[in-house]
């Protein structure tokens, strides 16, 4: 039998458990009748560490003095009066035995670290219980497609193949529109067609050869159902959740390089480019439309840097250290980190056609150059939570994708120049599974 006491009141351990829950409780997701001015959810989790702390070893103790793991301890003579019968009956004694041993457990969970522990994220409103998870699974969400090595692998290192996951005929049907595209069979609006910065404008010509990427396709029924396969969301759900939402396609046409280097994509974090989070809600999915090596340019990643921030992106500093900012050799909004770590472990991606990789916004990653004579292509889509939410960019180190990319679309397409990167993200995002709550 276990009797927990202290100086002001003595009470079973069922009556402990109901009342640290009841204090767990209003730690996590505060009081109704808060008033104004009380602290921020994050202050009362940073206070809730010590409350914790102070609780288990007060309650610890008290477990210690008065429960034994063997014969139940009859309770002191002095607190039989407070606490009743010496003797309980069978029926009573079982269920204290059954509550303390769900304190132990209780206790031990108290013990543990919050995942939110160490960085306190400002909010609004109440924190629901539902945002902490445990700290080995922050990246992706809980169901039965992910492997437990799966998910350990992309928490730790932020990306994750998948072999084969598309079919040489979904890949042929891309290809083959893409194609029609390039030819100008095939015109859908608000598409962007890009070429290589190093191709005069005086050579182009409408082909395969003159076009290095196609941005937006989500206007062309064809190339948009690889934003719909089954075998993507799939597995796009493990990262997002069950309401997704495309909010940027591509498909990428890598030129053989003219010998200026400028067919390589310097080393950057894709949450540059949107004006929503959290980032843990959005992944990227690239699929390989042919073997893809170091040869013709295949994705570098450093593992685990999806754990950090976004850092400032500029042009990247590729002649002779200086900024190529006039755009003069750089391709339009390709923008690279300036501070990293050129030591960093870095992983180069072998791809087979049909393999997809997935992985987080802030990853860093680039690609390198093309060596070969052959185009070097890959279909991808970059898919977020449509619990996700839309931030203002001006002011902060995004500012300049949303001055760029409003010039172009006010040259495309003649959209007002004070539209937002969000508006744009607006009209542009797809709903391609469950329900669209927010974005």
């Amino acid at each position: 039998m276990c009797w927990l006491t202290s100086p002001w009141t003595t009470f079973t351990g069922l009556e402990a458990l109901e009342r640290i829950s009841a204090i767990s409780r209003s730690r996590v997701c505060g009081h109704p009748s808060s008033p104004p001015g009380a602290p921020s959810a994050w202050t009362q989790e940073a206070r809730g560490i010590s409350a914790r702390r102070r609780i288990r070893e007060f309650y610890a103790l008290r477990l210690g003095h008065y429960c034994s793991s063997s014969a139940p301890t009859p309770p002191r003579p002095a607190l039989q009066q407070l606490s009743g019968p010496a003797e309980p009956s069978p029926v009573a004694a079982m269920n204290q035995r059954q509550a303390a041993a769900r304190l132990r457990v209780v206790l031990g969970h108290l013990g543990q670290t919050s995942a939110r522990t160490g960085v306190a994220y400002p909010t609004s409103g109440a924190v629901s219980p539902n945002s902490f998870h445990p700290p080995q699974f922050q990246y992706t969400q809980d169901n039965d497609v992910l492997s437990l090595e799966q998910r350990k692998f992309y928490e730790e290192n932020g990306f994750l193949v998948i072999k084969s996951l598309v079919s040489d005929p979904d890949i042929q049907r891309f290809r083959d529109q893409f194609e029609r595209i390039c030819r100008g069979e095939v015109k859908p609006k608000q598409m962007i067609i890009m070429r290589d910065v190093s191709i005069a404008k005086s050579e182009y010509i409408p082909s395969e050869r003159m076009i290095s990427k196609i941005q937006d396709f989500q206007e062309d029924k064809e190339l948009f159902r690889y934003c719909t396969l089954p075998e993507i969301l799939k597995y796009v759900v493990c990262f997002t959740g069950p309401n997704i939402m495309a909010m940027h396609a591509m498909l990428i046409n890598k030129p053989p390089d003219s010998g200026k280097k400028t067919s390589r994509h310097p080393l950057h974090q894709d949450l540059h480019y949107f004006p929503f989070r959290p980032s843990n809600k959005i992944v990227c999915a690239w699929t390989a439309m042919e073997h893809i090596d170091r040869n013709n340019g295949c994705l570098c990643v450093f593992p685990g840097t999806h754990k950090g921030y976004l850092k400032p992106h500029n042009c990247p500093q590729w002649e002779l250290g200086s900024l190529m900012c006039s755009r003069g050799g750089v391709n339009l909004m390709f923008y690279g980190i300036q501070d990293y770590d050129e030591n960093s472990p870095r992983v180069h991606l072998v791809m087979e056609k049909g393999d997809t990789v997935f992985f987080h916004p802030l990853l860093i990653h680039g690609s390198g150059w093309n060596r070969t004579q052959g185009y070097r292509k890959a279909i991808s889509c970059h898919f977020a939570s449509a619990d996700c939410h839309y931030i203002d960019v001006k002011g902060t180190s995004q500012e300049i994708v949303e001055r760029e990319v409003m010039e172009l679309v006010h040259r495309l397409y003649g959209i007002p120049k004070d539209t937002s990167l969000q508006d744009v993200f607006r009209l542009g995002g797809q709903l391609v599974k469950g329900r669209r709550t927010n974005l």
